[in-house]
């Protein structure tokens, strides 16, 4: 059995997009920008988005990862908050997120998000030829394919 949490946050690096949801809202895609050291998950987003509005209220988000190539699937739920901490925003910044703001970096609708994770479902799978020699090794036995780690995890 490996460490799922920090698997997690290992794989999270990896990770391009996911739906990240909060409460009454719909879910929408969302770059993930992990941190483990401070047990954060970053968002850059727009003043007045979904994202924006759960912050503001202290309110309740989750956000869901669906990813092969990073073989990480997960709902994870925790709470968001607005940071104007410059140095991060500055340090996850791309060419990604600039496309999204008519100003770039300079932006005044720009919003750093902050989502601190309290709990969650986490697979990890192995991925590549392993998951292909599972698949194949089930076809020809009873066996259920061993395709990686699952489980809760409290962050």
């Amino acid at each position: 059995m490996t460490d799922l949490k920090n698997d997690f946050w290992k794989q999270l690096k990896d990770v391009r997009a996911g739906l990240l949801a909060a409460d009454g809202e719909r879910p929408v895609p969302m770059a993930p920008h992990a941190d483990k050291d401070e047990n954060a998950i970053w968002f850059i987003t727009a003043k007045g988005s979904a994202a924006d509005r759960a912050a503001k209220s202290s309110g309740e988000v989750s956000f869901h990862i669906a990813d092969t190539k990073a073989h990480l699937y997960a709902n994870i739920f925790g709470t968001a908050e607005i940071s104007s901490d410059e140095k991060k925003l500055d340090e996850i910044w791309s060419v990604v997120a600039s496309a999204w703001f008519k100003d770039g970096r300079d932006d005044t609708s720009v919003q750093l998000i902050k989502m601190t994770p309290t709990e969650g479902e986490v697979w990890v799978s192995n991925g590549g030829a392993s998951f292909l020699y599972e698949i194949a090794k089930a076809q020809m036995t009873d066996d259920t394919p061993d395709v990686g780690e699952h489980g809760r995890v409290a962050f």
